[in-house]
């Protein structure tokens, strides 16, 4: 086992952190006394963490159980970001690079394995496993999305199910089974069905504090209050629909207004899909419009806002779904457009069943959904209570704790609605009751002569929807009744009659139109939102040269902290949250580099100093090898070509050579006349962002030229 003064130590020189998020601790030190765990967390709580520190600080190989490609991927790049040795087997690779990783495990250069379920017990890959176990060691198997594995979780995968056969095989290494969302039944189940040993259960609270909750009427303005949200939401947006149809409407209307949107469902290709969701991801594009068949493996920790543009399906899915915002703890934005039209959808679907058990299930859930959505009490009492926990109310995060709805006193209209549905003998919908009520000209009025009735047109000072709520709180208050054959016929019942006898009152929460606006921040939190822009462009420049998402750079709460506290030496950025060891010296210069130019440019501090710089930096093996081929006349391309990474990666390279002294020979990659008249403008306008310096040299230079004779400006400035 390797050795650090303390965890949180080990913390913050692997991952940049300085202290544990609730309940980590306690699961890494059981984790690391060999025991079995369980691990229920929601989504954004910090699961990961619970198996990857663990497995470098002790020795051998742990084995990462993942169900989906794009996740382990994910998971993967942010650990080698963090110079943390991660590496995936799974079928996007050929037969060399699988072998290749096959040795490097072998020889004790990997620390973590991600793999699906279906590799992990394949012929082929026991008996390596087999191999690893004998001249390296297993750690620790962590079976990521355990409810997979059984038939009362949400995502039931079959293959889960054979994983038990490890414990036969490998009875001493522990195994820790992690997932977001866990009934009393399904967590029995994962105990039994992965033969668990007096595992050590650790249940977080699903309360995700950072979410604002709020649910909306969806009326006719209910698209342009959408994209009020995403206009107004600085980051990442995810917006759910019901159907492949809705979702291509919307992501086209959003287009049409110039907002950067894709689509994402299963009726468009696997390479479409798989293309939009890298771009999103990478935030080439800020919302994604999707049908719940996106989602499950997005590890995209900086998503400000979830929108629920149609009413989801039971309350377990919209908590996962919702979930997928704000996963970096920092506040964000969860909202439900609700209306009786997608309960109609959500039903007719339901009756699609052909099992009258899964029907009944269906419609129980449906209506706890509809409970939840015209719910007036704290939204986190009703989400919390259906995973079993108790919530006291006023969170102070959601709209029913924040805007009260008023009562209001509906016993006159709950009259006439009650008195409209007994004159029409008790053989009608809700619909047909309202038209009555209005006083509409249809044709089933005339023919059954519902326009004679004395209840017709009583009721045209109120609209269709308001009619329409008032119906359903009737239902829902047990004032009326509906069958359930199909036809949702009304029916009274006693308490109607005590309503219409004038013996029972009807009160009803009215919703209140509003904006639901964030609080304004104070000059200095403007400005500090101006230089996280600045950082935001930095990091995606440098995430693009990686090609990876820029949160693995790093995550929006650090970049917040870095605009906060603006730090201006080395040692001060190295003690930020989320700065660790390696991204300390990978990009620490950089960042400083911007905030710096932004104070020089608010005249918050004299021109640069040397301490923004160690006074030894040295190269890495990977800049040692791009100076080895440059010393040998190789251009870029061909360094590139040769070392089978992007060229603005050796450019990079070269750049960070140059500012560390190292002989690299800048007349051989930038024309003596570009250096000079870069030169130049770097001396007027100073150490800032490319892009004001290419605008002032014009188009016939280059980014890549610019940034290396900046390079070497910068060197020649820390003398």
């Amino acid at each position: 086992m390797l050795q650090y003064p303390n965890l949180e130590q080990a913390l913050k020189y692997h991952f940049g952190y300085d202290r544990f998020r609730p309940g980590q601790r306690q699961i890494i030190e059981d984790a690391l006394q060999n025991r079995d765990l369980l691990i229920v967390m929601p989504t954004g709580g910090g699961k990961s963490l619970c198996f990857q520190l663990p497995a470098l600080i002790k020795k051998g190989l742990t084995v990462v159980v993942s169900p989906l490609i794009a996740l382990m991927q994910d998971q993967v790049e942010g650990l080698r970001n963090n110079n943390i040795a991660a590496t995936f087997l799974n079928s996007s690779l050929n037969a060399y690079k699988v072998r290749s990783r096959e040795e490097a495990i072998l020889s004790g250069k990997v620390r973590l394995l991600y793999v699906a379920p279906e590799r992990l017990l394949s012929e082929r890959f026991l008996p390596f496993l087999d191999l690893v176990k004998e001249k390296i060691g297993i750690a620790a198997f962590a079976i990521d999305e355990a409810h997979c594995v059984s038939e009362w979780g949400h995502d039931f995968r079959p293959e889960y199910r054979q994983m038990k056969s490890l414990r036969k095989r490998y009875p001493d290494v522990p195994t820790l089974a992690l997932t977001a969302t866990a009934t009393d039944r399904v967590r029995a189940d994962i105990i039994q069905q992965l033969g668990l040993k007096q595992p050590s259960i650790h249940i977080a609270s699903f309360n995700r504090q950072n979410l604002y909750y709020e649910v909306r009427s969806k009326t006719k303005s209910a698209y342009a209050e959408l994209l009020e949200l995403v206009r107004e939401t600085e980051g990442s947006a995810i917006i759910y629909c019901l159907t492949r149809k809705k979702v291509d409407e919307l992501t086209f209307k959003l287009q049409n207004d110039k907002i950067s949107a894709l689509s994402y469902h299963a009726g468009l290709s696997d390479e479409e899909r798989s293309s939009n969701q890298t771009r999103f991801i990478r935030d080439d594009v800020r919302v994604m419009v999707a049908t719940i068949a996106f989602g499950m493996g997005i590890n995209k920790p900086d998503v400000r806002l979830v929108i629920h543009f149609d009413l989801p399906r039971n309350l377990e899915s919209y908590y996962q779904e919702s979930g997928r915002a704000g996963r970096d703890s920092e506040p964000s934005r969860c909202t439900l457009f609700f209306s009786f039209s997608d309960i109609k959808t959500i039903e007719w679907s339901i009756n699609q069943k052909t099992d009258p058990q899964e029907q009944l299930i269906a419609k129980q859930q449906l209506r706890q959904v509809i409970d939840y959505a015209e719910g007036t009490v704290c939204r986190r009492t009703i989400q919390l209570g259906y995973f079993g926990e108790r919530f006291p109310g006023n969170c102070g995060n959601c709209d029913n704790c924040r805007h009260p709805k008023p009562m209001q006193d509906w016993t006159i209209e709950a009259m006439k609605f009650l008195s409209c549905v007994a004159r029409c003998k008790e053989r009608f919908g809700m619909l047909h009751i309202i038209d009555v009520l209005r006083g509409a000209k249809s044709q089933k009025i005339a023919q059954n002569e519902h326009d004679q009735l004395s209840t017709y047109g009583i009721g045209k000072d109120k609209s269709v929807d308001e009619w329409r709520m008032l119906g359903r709180s009737l239902l829902h208050q047990g004032l009326l009744e509906q069958t359930s054959d199909g036809y949702s016929v009304l029916k009274l019942n006693a308490h109607s009659w005590e309503v219409m006898r004038r013996q029972r009152t009807v009160s009803l929460v009215v919703p209140v139109a509003q904006k639901v606006t964030w609080e304004e921040g104070s000059e200095k939190a403007v400005e500090a939102e101006i230089l996280m822009q600045r950082l935001r462009s930095l990091r995606k420049q440098l995430a693009d040269e990686q090609s990876v998402p820029p949160y693995v750079v790093f995550q929006d709460s650090t970049l917040k902290l870095m605009a906060q506290v603006q730090p201006t030496t080395l040692t001060e950025f190295g003690k930020l949250s989320g700065v660790g060891s390696h991204k300390l010296s990978q990009y620490g210069d950089k960042f400083l580099a911007e905030i710096r130019a932004y104070r020089q440019e608010k005249g918050l501090i004299d021109p640069p100093q040397v301490s923004f710089t160690p006074s030894v930096s040295l190269p890495s093996d990977t800049e040692i090898f791009t100076l080895q081929l440059h010393k040998q006349g190789l251009s870029v391309n061909e360094i590139a070509q040769k070392r089978n990474i992007r060229p603005t990666t050796i450019i990079r390279h070269l750049t960070d050579l140059i500012e560390k002294n190292q002989p690299v020979d800048l007349n051989q990659l930038v024309s003596l006349e570009h250096q000079r008249k870069i030169w130049q403008v770097l001396e007027v306008l100073g150490d800032i962002s490319l892009t004001p310096i290419r605008e002032q040299l014009g188009e016939s230079y280059s980014f890549d030229e610019i940034r290396l004779v900046r390079g070497k400006w910068r060197r020649e400035n820390r003398k």
